[in-house]
């Protein structure tokens, strides 16, 4: 057990605890723990070339972790989760297939939904009325991820 005293050096343990910061971001997404992670590596970095206390160590740690927190966590969660348009046609484009044709692949009645092909892909479709398969039908409506569809 001697051999590991020579490499429990502060910069190898802040950069392997930074290390498993960033894979705990895979397991436990919301762009939290990444900026531990950050912190941990700037204070490897930091001991790397200058000798520090254990008490500097971690003040410098959680300085920067929180200020790079409050600081960065807002422009990186845009960046990698994206941004909310507030576009006053969203609507229409999310009933984009609204007046399009489709294929039944398994029939429809009242009360049992059936399946439609669209583009290669297949849908949830209900209908008032009865539809065997290999019909043409019309997307009459969508509700989330089921369309209303009626005989061509």
């Amino acid at each position: 057990m001697e051999w590991i005293k020579e490499y429990l050096e502060p910069e190898l343990i802040w950069f392997l605890f930074g290390l498993a910061m960033f894979l705990f971001e895979f397991a436990l997404p919301g762009l939290i723990i990444f900026f531990f992670g950050v912190g941990a590596w700037v204070v490897a970095g930091l001991c790397f070339f200058l000798p520090m206390t254990v008490e500097w160590q971690l003040l410098i740690f959680l300085v920067t972790s929180v200020l790079c927190l409050l600081i960065l966590r807002r422009t990186l969660k845009k960046i990698f989760f994206g941004r909310v348009v507030n576009d006053p046609k969203a609507s229409e484009y999310a009933d984009e297939n609204v007046g399009k044709e489709a294929v039944v692949e398994t029939r429809i009645a009242p009360h049992t939904p059936g399946k439609i092909e669209i583009n290669g892909t297949l849908w949830k479709a209900v209908s008032e009325h009865t539809i065997e398969a290999n019909a043409t039908v019309t997307i009459i409506a969508k509700d989330n991820l089921t369309f209303t569809v009626k005989p061509t």
